[in-house]
Order: C-alpha cells, then structure tokens, then sequence
C-alpha cells in the first residue's frame, strides 16, 4: 500500500518595492526640490529692496474684507431663501486686529547696503578730528617752545602759527630791525635757521605733505617790474632756500608738495603793503595728505638744527 503524501506547493510573489525598488527616489526628489525652493525664496528676500518688498506685499493684501463675524458679509448677506434674516454664529471665536510693521529687506537690501557708506562716513570724520587734535598740539608745543626757551626771547614775534582751511600753517615773518634775510637776498640768516630748525621738528613729527611759499613786501626791487630780478625772483628764491634746509636735515622729498613765490600780492597786512612783516616764509602742514598719528608726541624742548651750508 502506497504512503500517502501530501505535496504542498508555495507560490512567493516579487514585487517591486523593497530595498532596490524605485519608491523612494520620488520621496527624495520632492524633498530636494522643496529644499531647492525653500532657498530659492531666502536668495530672493536677501536680494530685492525694502520697496520691492513693500510692493509685493501690497499686491497679495486684500483689498476688501468683511468685519462681520458671521455669514451676513457674505453674497447672500447670511440669509436663506426660506427662512428671513442673516444668520449669526453663536460659537466663533472672536478676531483680533493688529497693525504689522512693512516686511523689512535682508543683508541684500538697501537697509543693509547703508551701512558701509555711514561707516566710511564715520572712519573720515574720526581721521579729520583725529588730524585737527594733532595739529592743535603742535601750534601748543610751538607756542610753548617760544616762551620756556631763552635763546627765542627776541624771536617770539617772528614765529606765527594758525589753523586754515588747507592745514596748519607756520609763518616765519620779518620784524621791524629783525628781517629773516639780508635786503635782496635769499641767503638765511643764523637766527633764521633757529627759527626753521624750531618749526623742523614739528614738521618732523607730523605726516602731512607740505607747501612752502615765499613773500616780499609791496616796494619794488631791481628798477620796476620789468627787470631782470624782481620780487617774484627773490620770493621764489626765498621759498626754495626753505625748501633745500628741509631737505639737508631730514624731510624726505617726496614731503614737498608745492614751492611757490608770491611776491607781494598775498600780504599779511592788507592796509599797510609796505611793513616788514609781509616778508615772510609759509610752510603750511597740508590737511588730509598724510595719514594722522593719534597725538603728537610730548617731550623736552626740541633741539635747535643749523645750517652751516646755507
């Protein structure tokens, strides 16, 4: 007799999921493209003004709403057709209204882009005080200078220092008995190049370019104007004669930025052309050509530099 057996047939079906399917590569897809979005709408925020984005945020305001808080502002005025009168909503909540503020544009914006130009602003403003203070206190240690040291008694009056428009500005002026020059004569005298080596050291401690000019008084030299050497010749001559002491004792070229002869047509006493004290040597610490130190340095009375050369 024959063993019964039972066959048992088992059937597995493949699908098309699991670990290698496809499914997932959509979930993926629509994750990066939101994320693709999402900083899409950050890169545009950041870029547009704060007027572009006031604009697109009065485009999407509504326009007209209803302040009711049941269905009357509706099209049918909350009624119905069998039934007369608007129909009130006994259970909703009740509305608050608030004022925003305009959406405000990201570091891309014109808020933002101020603020670089105010700092600018800013860093100018600080230089030109910070330049103002040092030379404030140089006019203080010159002026200073003159009433402690003995030897420049006599020579007080022949130094003048002020604050212009173009920068500081150090006269070194004749006095009546006193002149900084021989008559006609571009040849310093030793007390003038004390006065000179005084002003050096200033000149030494401030970064400015410099602009040296010379001036006579109005009384014609050489036989008139038409001669061969006149005021114009003698202050240029004067002016270059400050200009080569500079540079023998340590201001670098590069420092002088202009030499001029004036002659007599700046004079520093308009009503009386003809007084010694139109006969003067300029040097002028010109304003906003060097890069300003914090203060100028405090120390002893400065050293008194000659020029044997000269």
């Amino acid at each position: 007799m024959a063993d019964n057996q039972t066959i048992v047939i088992k059937k597995i079906k493949k699908g098309g999921g699991g670990h290698h399917g496809g499914a997932w590569k959509i979930a993926y897809a629509d994750f990066v493209t939101a994320m693709m979005a999402f900083f899409l709408l950050l890169w545009l925020l950041n870029a547009v003004s704060q007027e572009q984005l006031e604009g697109i945020a009065d485009y999407f305001a509504p326009t007209v709403t209803s302040t009711s808080q049941s269905g009357s502002g509706d099209i049918l005025g909350g009624t119905t057709v069998a039934v007369d009168g608007a129909l009130e909503d006994t259970v909703s909540r009740p509305t608050v209204t608030m004022d925003l503020p305009p959406p405000a544009a990201g570091s891309g914006g014109e808020a933002m882009q101020d603020e670089p130009v105010q700092a600018e602003v800013d860093a100018e403003e600080a230089k030109k005080q910070a330049e103002q203070e040092q030379f404030e206190k140089a006019e203080e240690d010159l002026k200073e200078a003159l009433e402690t040291l003995p030897e420049f008694a006599q020579l007080a009056q022949s130094l003048m220092v002020d604050n212009t428009p173009e920068g500081l500005r150090i006269q070194v002026v004749d006095q009546d008995g006193l002149s900084m020059f021989p008559s006609g004569s571009a040849s310093m005298y030793e007390h003038t190049e004390r006065v000179l080596g005084l002003v050096l050291t200033i000149i030494n401690k401030m970064p400015q370019d410099l602009a040296i000019s010379g001036h006579t008084d109005a009384v014609p030299m050489g036989g008139g104007p038409a001669a061969a050497y006149t005021n114009w010749e003698l202050s240029s001559d004067r002016a270059n004669a400050a200009r080569r002491y500079l540079l023998r004792n340590g201001v670098p070229e590069n420092r002088i930025a202009r030499v001029v002869g004036r002659a007599a047509k700046e004079p520093l006493l308009p009503d009386n052309p003809t007084d010694a004290k139109n006969r003067r040597l300029s040097i002028v610490l010109m304003r906003g050509t060097g890069q300003p130190k914090e203060s100028v340095p405090s120390g002893p009375p400065p050293s008194i530099i000659r020029d044997d050369n000269e």
